[in-house]
């Protein structure tokens, strides 16, 4: 059985994720954000929250298909 700390981080996270795919990254960071705020340990929360960052500053093309490419080790 999931707690209700984890149940709400992958609430938030689900949510952050669909607005990632649609490439609305400042509102998907927010959703990182307060998964975060409830459990700072989270990976994947990290990981998108990161992402976001990275393409707010630098937007994708516009036929991007999600997939992150790394551009550095």
């Amino acid at each position: 059985m999931i707690d209700e700390k984890k149940k709400k981080v992958l609430e938030l996270f689900a949510e952050g994720r669909k607005l990632y795919k649609l490439m609305e990254f400042p509102k998907a960071l927010s959703y990182f954000v307060e998964a975060l705020k409830v459990d700072p340990n989270d990976g994947p929360s990290k990981v998108y929250y990161l992402r976001c960052k990275h393409y707010i500053e630098n937007p994708p093309p516009e036929d991007w298909d999600g997939v992150f490419v790394m551009t550095t080790k």
